[in-house]
């Protein structure tokens, strides 16, 4: 299946590891041309060069923490200077640390909020302009099975997430005329850095080795596994594709069926 994505321009948030790694590598074999950002430059120019290496794609590696206005504008800027444009974002960000009611701070809650909400806001604010004027652009958010079914210890996660959800089903629906989608991707449990940090934690809390946390998670799914970070990736190019031009406002669940919900 072609993506239609070749010479698209992507941008692509936290994206030197993990699922936003696979996601600015998964663009560049379909022919974007991608800038991708993480908080550390090297970390980010090895993460271009290797996707580079890989895929033969123009992929830049510039260091941005999404947190920061000026970092972020100056990420979307690069990228618009060198190609021209932005067609296609890709928001993401490290995940809000594990942690229950009572021992959350009410600052505790605003980080997390600047981390999984503002950090995708504010990059749309950037791009949705000249997206508009072209009338064609794509939002790819990568979110969490949370927003969907809470996981209990993630209560920032739950939180945060689930707004941002929100607020991007109200952006579709005000940007859809314009020829700009705006959807959302949900990875269940997935074999990360990230997931091998909450597994420690959730393994310290209960008594439990992190091996030993991973596999009850597995027994929870029907596929009985972990996803990989590829699969994860696959979602977001077929969702920034022109083969999915009328889909918009929607959350993915790309999760081995691990949320029971019917919708």
């Amino acid at each position: 299946m072609d993506f239609g994505l070749r010479d698209r321009v992507a941008i692509v948030a936290a994206a030197s590891s993990g699922i936003g790694f696979a996601a600015a590598r998964e663009l560049a074999r379909e022919g974007a041309r991608v800038f991708l950002c993480s908080r550390d430059e090297e970390r980010s120019k090895a993460a271009a060069y290797k996707i580079h290496q890989e895929t033969g794609a123009e992929v830049v590696g510039i260091r941005a923490d999404v947190t920061s206005d000026k970092d972020a504008a100056r990420f979307v800027r690069l990228a618009e200077e060198s190609a021209g444009r932005v067609d296609i974002l890709v928001t993401n960000a490290g995940g809000s640390p594990a942690s229950t009611f009572a021992e959350t701070t009410l600052e505790m809650y605003r980080k997390a909020f600047e981390l999984n909400a503002l950090s995708a806001i504010r990059l749309a604010q950037l791009v949705v302009p000249a997206m508009r004027e072209r009338r064609w652009g794509r939002i790819v958010n990568i979110t969490s099975i949370s927003v969907k079914q809470p996981i209990n210890g993630l209560l920032l996660s739950n939180t945060i997430r689930a707004g941002l959800t929100g607020w991007a089903k109200t952006l579709s629906t005000e940007v859809a005329a314009d020829g700009i989608t705006v959807n959302s991707v949900a990875p269940g449990y997935t074999l990360t850095e990230r997931q091998d940090e909450l597994a420690e934690v959730r393994g310290r809390a209960s008594g439990k080795t992190k091996e030993e946390m991973i596999e009850i998670w597995a027994s929870e799914i029907p596929m009985r596994r972990l996803a990989n970070a590829e699969e994860i990736a696959a979602s977001v190019a077929f969702l920034a594709s022109e083969r999915a031009s009328y889909i918009t406002g929607v959350t993915l669940l790309v999760d081995g069926g691990w949320v029971r919900s019917l919708y």
